[in-house]
């Protein structure tokens, strides 16, 4: 038997390129040097009920340059692991 191979768009060396994901959110504390936390909400039915409700997350960010505050607006996006807890990146405040 043979096996047949599935043709995928790939990069120069062999590798399927990733597509980093990228969330919205609201940065609910930036204490930390070069260290945003980020809530970001979504609204999803609930599992019995199906009314809409809304789910929230934290997510520890990298901020290089310190520029985010505290009730910012900000996009951030996947990056390799930075540390314990931090695996995104800031990558544009949208509304101060």
């Amino acid at each position: 038997m043979s096996k047949e191979t599935t043709s995928t768009p790939t990069a120069g060396n062999g590798a399927v390129p990733h597509v980093r994901k990228e969330r919205t959110g609201e940065v609910i504390a930036a204490k930390m040097q070069k260290t945003i936390i980020v809530r970001v909400e979504r609204r999803v039915p609930h599992a019995k009920f199906k009314k809409i409700v809304r789910v929230h997350k934290k997510f520890y960010a990298h901020d290089e340059k310190g520029e985010a505050k505290a009730g910012d607006r900000v996009l951030i996006r996947e990056t390799r692991p930075l540390s314990k807890l931090k695996r995104w990146e800031l990558v544009t405040i949208l509304k101060h």
